[in-house]
C-alpha cells in the first residue's frame, strides 16, 4: 500500500521545511554505560557491519537523520520534529529523542546522501541491519518496498531510483506495534526507560547500521559455508545475483595469509576444499581460517569478497553409559554460560559502541564460561563475529511472538525464523537453535523442530527451552531455578538446564529502580560475597549432575536489566558484582577450595538444636538478649511446614510467622570473620544480641552462607550470646534454620 504521494515538488518542500534542530545530545536516562561518552554523530557505530561478507567499498549512513512522529493514517509530515542519531532506537537516550512510538503512530526518518564515486556500470545496494518492525523505504520519491520483521537484515537495490546528480533523498517510514500484527518481539513491552521485570522497554525503528554498498551488475550475494571435520573438508556454496552461466567462482582458503586450499566451479554449486590436519575451533582455541571468494568471467575478476570460517563439528552422541552428550569435535563438552539478553540502559537494543558489544562477550569468557544463551533477541552480525573470534558456543533463541495462531501469524513468524537460521548459518559460534522459550507463543513444536533441522542439520535443535511439552527436538531443556538438576534421561535427547539461579543483588547507584526482582521466590542477596558464594555452589552442583546426564547449565543472567538485578554485572556495566576468579573457577568445574570455619552455634539438620519459639507477635524487644522468653515453647530446629519441599524438619510450623531465640556461649578467643549459615523460606531477619545481622527475602533450598553486618559481628562477645530470628512466608512452604560460624579463611 502506498503511504505517501510520490511528487517531487512535495519532497522539495519537505526538505526545505525540516526543522532546524539544536546540536545533538543524548536524552537523559536513569543510567549510562562507560561507553556513552564515546558516542557522537560522527562515530555512531562506524565498524563494518557484515564481517562474513566483506567488500572494501561501502558508505556508512549512521549519524543524524531528521525524524517525525505522526498518526499512521496521515501522509508524510511536511515538517520534521528534530534529529535522531541512527542507529539507536527512538526510545533510547542515545538516539537523542527517547520517545515512545505508539502503535497508532508512524515514525518517519529523512536524510540525504551523495552517490558514491565511480558508480558507472555498478548497482547501489541499500542495507538495513535491523529495523523494528514494519518498514517502508523511499528514495527520491520512489517507493522501493516494504519489510516486516524487527531482527533480520534486508536490502534494496536503489540504483534505478537515483538522480543523475546532486543529493539523493532517503526516507524510511516505520510502524511498530510491539507485539501486534504478529510481531516477534522478544522481551519488549510497551514502555520507555522501564523498571519492569521479565519484560523490558521497547525498541522501535532503526536499531542497526544502515549502509550503502556499490556492487557490479553481477555480484556475490551470499555464501553458505559448511565444515566437515570428519572428512577434513570445507563446502562452500556461492549464491549470486544477476550472474551468467559463463561466470565462475574461485574460492581460496588461507591461514595467516598462506593458501590452504582452492576450488573453482559454478555459481550455486557446492565446492569442496580439502582442509587436511585442520586446526579445530573450540572455546579454548577459537581458530579461524580466512576465505576469499572471487566471481570471474574467464580470467577477469567481476566481484570479490572476503570472509572467514572455522573447522568445528557439533553433534550429539551417547557416552559409554548410553547417555546422550553434547559433542564438540567428537568430544563431550559441558556447556556453562549465562543468559545474555543484550539490553543497554542508554541504547536499549543497541550497544553504544563496538567495544561495548565486545565487552559483554569478553566478560563472559573471563567469568570462565564456554557458552552463552542469546535470549529472545538476535544481535547485529558483529556480536556473532566477536563470539566467533573470542570462542563462545552460542545457544541462539528466536524472539518470541505472543500472537494468535492464525495463518498470517505463523507465516510471519516462520519467515523470520527461517531468516535467522539461514543468515547466521556461517557463524561457528552458534551451536544450538531455540525456536520457543517457556511456551511463549509456542505452537506446532515438533513440526518446527523438524523443519529447523532440515534447514540446518549441522546444529542441535532445542525445540522448547523450558516449554511444554518437553519431548520435541534433540534437547530436553528444563528451567531449574532452585539449583541445576539433571532430569531423568529418555536415552535419546540431551539434558540441559537452559535457565537456573537468578539470585538478585542490588548495587546502589547502578540500578534504575529500587523495586528489584530475583529468583527463586524473589531471592534478594545482601552482598557481592553472598552472590559469589551462592553462585559458586550452584555451578558446582551443576557440574556434579554431569554423571546423572546433565550436559549444560545457563545462569540467569549476565547483566542486570531494568528491574531484574540478578546479573553478574550491573545494568550499566560499571560494577562486576561477583568475584571473577572464584566464579571462573566454579564455571570451569574446578573443585571448591576447602572451607575453614569454627561452628559457634550449629544448624539442626544433623543434630537437633533446641530453640525457643512463638507463632504470635511477641512483645517489643523480643530480639534483645535480656528479653524474657520463658513463656515461649521449646523445640528442635529446623522448623518447617509439612508441605515444604527440600526441608529437613524436626519441628512442624503452622501459620505464616515464627519468632525464634537461641542462646549460645563463646569463649574469649578472638573471632576472625563471623557469618551466618541459613536455610530460610521465605523472608527472614536475624539479630545477634539485639543487633540486626541479616535481612533476606526469597528462599533457599539448601543451607547457604550469608554475610553478617559489621555491627552484629562486633556485638558478639565472650560468654552468653542470643540469636533472635523472625521468619515469615506468604505462599508455598515455609522453613527456617540458622547457624553462626567463624570463617577462618576470610573472604
Amino acid at each position: 500500500m502506498r503511504m505517501l504521494p510520490i511528487i517531487s515538488a512535495l519532497f522539495a518542500s519537505i526538505t526545505c521545511a525540516t526543522t532546524q534542530a539544536d546540536p545533538w545530545k543524548p536524552a537523559p536516562t536513569k543510567l549510562t554505560t562507560p561507553w556513552s561518552k564515546d558516542v557522537s554523530p560522527e562515530n555512531a557505530l562506524p565498524g563494518y557491519p557484515r564481517p562474513q561478507l566483506v567488500r572494501p567499498a561501502w558508505t556508512n549512513l549512521n549519524g543524524l537523520w531528521d525524524y517525525a512522529m505522526a498518526e499512521a493514517k496521515n501522509p508524510q509530515p511536511e515538517k520534521y520534529q528534530g534529529q535522531i542519531l541512527v542507529p539507536f532506537p527512538v526510545e533510547s537516550g542515545l538516539s537523542g529523542v527517547k520517545k515512545f512510538l505508539y502503535p497508532t503512530n508512524r515514525l518517519w526518518y529523512h536524510r540525504t546522501f551523495e552517490t558514491p564515486a565511480n558508480l558507472q556500470d555498478k548497482r547501489l545496494l541499500l542495507h538495513f541491519g535491523g529495523v523494528d518492525w514494519n518498514t517502508t523505504v523511499f528514495v527520491n520519491g520512489k517507493e522501493l518496498g516494504n519489510h516486516k520483521g524487527g531482527f533480520d537484515a534486508f536490502t534494496f537495490d536503489i540504483t534505478d531510483a537515483l538522480k543523475p546528480s546532486g543529493p539523493q533523498e532517503l526516507i524510511v517510514a516505520v510502524i511498530d506495534k510491539t507485539g501486534g500484527d504478529n510481531e516477534a518481539k522478544g522481551k519488549q513491552v510497551g514502555m520507555v526507560d522501564g523498571e519492569g521485570t521479565l519484560a523490558y522497554s521497547c525498541s522501535s525503528g532503526i536499531w542497526q547500521t544502515v549502509w550503502l554498498e556499490p556492487v557490479p551488475k553481477s555480484f556475490i550475494a551470499d555464501l553458505k559455508i559448511t565444515p566437515d571435520v570428519d572428512a577434513g573438508k570445507l563446502s562452500v556454496t556461492t549464491n549470486g545475483a544477476a550472474t551468467l552461466d559463463t561466470q565462475r567462482v574461485e574460492v581460496i582458503a588461507t591461514s595467516g595469509g598462506k593458501e590452504i586450499a582452492k576450488a573453482t566451479g559454478k555459481v550455486g554449486e557446492s565446492l569442496s576444499l580439502p582442509i587436511p590436519n585442520a586446526h579445530l575451533w573450540s572455546p579454548e582455541d577459537p581458530f579461524l581460517y580466512e576465505l576469499k571468494v572471487t566471481l570471474k568471467q574467464d580470467d577477469k575478476e567481476i566481484d570479490a569478497v572476503t570472509s572467514y570460517f572455522a573447522m568445528r563439528k557439533i553433534s550429539i552422541a551417547k557416552d559409554e553409559k548410553g547417555i546422550p552428550r553434547t559433542m564438540l569435535n567428537n568430544k563431550f563438552v559441558f556447556h556453562v554460560g549465562p543468559l545474555d539478553q543484550g539490553y543497554w540502559p542508554d541504547g536499549v537494543y543497541t550497544a553504544p559502541t563496538d567495544a561495548a558489544l565486545r565487552y559483554d562477550l569478553e566478560m563472559t569468557k573471563k567469568l570462565g564460561c564456554n557458552a552463552t544463551r542469546k535470549h529472545m533477541k538476535i544481535e547485529p552480525d558483529r556480536w556473532y563475529y566477536w563470539a566467533d573470534k573470542l570462542g563462545l558456543m552460542v545457544w541462539q533463541d528466536m524472539p518470541g511472538a505472543h500472537a494468535e495462531k492464525s495463518a498470517e501469524a505463523t507465516k510471519q513468524f516462520e519467515g523470520e525464523l527461517k531468516a535467522m537460521v539461514e543468515s547466521h548459518y556461517n557463524h561457528p559460534c552458534i551451536v544450538m537453535w531455540i525456536p520457543f522459550n517457556e511456551g511463549w507463543g509456542q505452537y506446532d513444536t515438533q513440526r518446527i523442530a523438524n523443519w529447523i533441522k532440515e534447514l540446518d542439520p549441522t546444529r542441535m535443535i532445542n525445540g522448547a527451552s523450558g516449554g511444554l511439552p518437553p519431548e520435541f527436538g534433540e534437547v530436553h531443556d528444563s528451567h531449574a531455578y532452585y539449583e541445576p538438576t539433571a532430569q531423568k534421561s529418555d536415552g535419546q535427547r540431551v539434558e540441559v538446564n537452559g535457565e537456573f539461579g537468578g539470585r538478585a543483588l542490588l548495587i546502589p547507584g547502578h540500578t534504575v529502580t529500587q523495586k528489584i526482582f530475583g529468583h527463586p521466590g524473589g531471592t534478594i542477596l545482601g552482598s557481592p560475597w553472598e552472590a559469589t558464594q551462592q553462585y559458586c555452589r550452584l555451578a558446582r552442583v551443576g557440574w556434579s549432575e554431569r554423571d546423572k546426564g546433565l550436559c549444560g547449565i545457563i545462569y540467569t543472567q549476565l547483566t542486570d536489566i531494568e528491574g531484574e538485578c540478578n546479573g553478574w554485572i550491573t545494568y550499566d556495566r560499571a560494577v562486576v558484582k561477583v568475584d571473577v576468579d572464584r566464579v571462573a573457577a566454579a564455571n570451569r568445574g574446578e573443585p571448591a577450595p576447602p572451607k575453614k570455619f569454627k561452628v559457634l552455634s550449629p544448624t539442626g539438620d544433623k543434630t537437633p538444636v533446641t530453640w525457643r519459639h512463638i507463632l504470635e507477635q511477641p512483645a517489643d524487644g523480643w530480639e534483645k538478649p535480656d528479653f524474657d522468653d520463658s513463656a515461649w515453647k521449646e523445640a528442635p530446629s529446623p522448623f518447617s511446614q509439612e508441605s515444604t519441599q527440600h526441608a529437613i524438619p524436626h519441628t512442624r510450623w503452622t501459620g505464616t510467622d515464627i519468632w525464634l531465640r537461641h542462646a549460645f556461649t563463646l569463649d574469649d578467643e578472638k573471632l576472625h570473620w563471623p557469618q551466618l549459615i541459613m536455610y530460610h523460606n521465605e523472608r527472614v531477619e536475624v539479630y545477634i544480641n539485639g543487633v540486626l545481622a541479616a535481612s533476606r527475602s526469597g528462599l533457599t533450598i539448601n543451607y547457604e552462607e550469608f554475610e553478617m553486618t559489621p555491627e552484629s559481628q562486633a556485638a558478639l562477645k565472650p560468654g552468653r550470646n542470643v540469636i533472635a530470628v523472625h521468619c515469615v512466608y506468604k505462599k508455598g512452604g515455609a522453613g527456617i534454620d540458622v547457624a553462626v560460624v567463624d570463617r577462618l579463611d576470610g573472604k
